[in-house]
């Protein structure tokens, strides 16, 4: 079965009406589809200062008739984001989450590391991903999803605030052949790489859009609209991705 997934990042809901019209449009633009959605991945940084009330305003936002499977930012913090947006009891532990979406086996991962902008697979993640994949039939297709991409992406800031020890993460690739990619958001720009001989996708952000060395001093690129990204993965187990922008209606 072909598995059609939407991926957006870094919506930063603040309370402004900026952020709240970016994330609602982007939403809006989702439910209408001919054809649904899969499932929508968020790739983390969904509240801009992980208040409670960012998080109410991101569930209501982010209502759909699809699974909407979240992970954690850098600027989401873990408490306020299990009671307010996922309805569990609040917890200081790594919210790792676990989905199977059509034949696909999805692992929503945490990749924070509390009171830091850089990111990090902690012991208990890994093992927990260790565990999960190894509970899989060799056949069932897996995607990865985190926050913090594990590569350089050429630009001085977002590289100095990257995953750290991407060698945990591309051992684990290696013992585990059935992942089919891993998809991150943090860097406000679409962008293509690799590790460990796996596709590694980076989802562009809702909320503005990074600038690249050479294209200006300033980095954040205020006017470009919100952009997400369509995964289709098929039956050979390929992963196709396609970029979108939504405009204002």
């Amino acid at each position: 079965m072909t598995l059609l997934l939407a991926q957006i990042s870094d919506l930063h809901l603040d309370g402004t009406d900026r952020a709240t019209r970016r994330a609602t449009r982007v939403m809006d633009y989702l439910r209408a589809l001919p054809r649904p959605v899969d499932a929508l991945l968020v790739t983390g940084d969904i509240a801009d200062h992980g208040a409670e009330a960012e998080y109410e305003e991101a569930a209501r936002i982010l209502a759909a008739p699809f699974p909407v499977l979240p992970c954690p930012g850098n600027h989401d913090v873990r408490q306020a984001y299990r009671k307010a947006l996922l309805g569990r009891p609040p917890g200081s532990g790594p919210v790792n989450e676990v989905h199977h979406i059509a034949g696909t086996t999805i692992l929503m991962c945490d990749s924070t590391i509390p009171g830091r902008d850089d990111g990090r697979l902690d012991p208990e993640t890994l093992a927990w991903m260790h565990t999960t994949l190894d509970g899989l039939a060799p056949d069932t297709p897996a995607l990865i999803a985190f926050h913090h991409p594990p590569v350089e992406l050429h630009h001085p800031l977002l590289d100095s605030i990257r995953l750290e020890s991407p060698g945990d993460l591309a051992a684990l690739l290696d013992a585990h052949p059935q992942v089919v990619a891993v998809l991150t958001g943090h860097a406000h720009t679409a962008a293509a790489s690799s590790l460990a001989g796996r596709p590694l996708i980076v989802g562009p952000a809702v909320t503005w859009t990074l600038r690249l060395p050479w294209e200006g001093d300033q980095f954040a690129d205020l006017e470009q609209p919100p952009g997400l990204a369509f995964h289709i993965l098929d039956d050979e187990h390929r992963l196709t991705t396609h970029y979108r922008v939504v405009l204002p209606a």
